[in-house]
């Protein structure tokens, strides 16, 4: 099991300018520090800025079938990194 394991930022770019040699460049307006801790199986942990309490993330019905997990290991439904991007994109 590993926790606490830190991935790149993910960073977002604005406010778009021409290098020296005329090229379209961006600063880096914003980087998000996000932590997640592997629990057990699928289950993950994601400390998320903006959110005062930690978000689960899991798998539940066909995404666990799909990926072949058991739906009887599971230790509860948990929303799917899948499901949050949806939810983000379509608002």
């Amino acid at each position: 099991m590993r926790s606490g394991r830190l991935r790149p930022p993910l960073l977002y770019y604005l406010d778009l300018k021409k290098n020296n040699k005329g090229e379209t460049m961006s600063d880096v307006v914003y980087v998000s520090k996000v932590r997640i801790e592997r629990k057990a199986g699928p289950l993950r942990i994601a400390y998320l800025p903006g959110e005062a309490q930690p978000v689960a993330f899991s798998v539940h019905g066909a995404i666990a079938q799909h990926y072949k997990v058991d739906p009887a290991t599971l230790t509860g439904s948990h929303a799917s990194t899948l499901d949050y991007v949806v939810a983000a994109t379509a608002g």
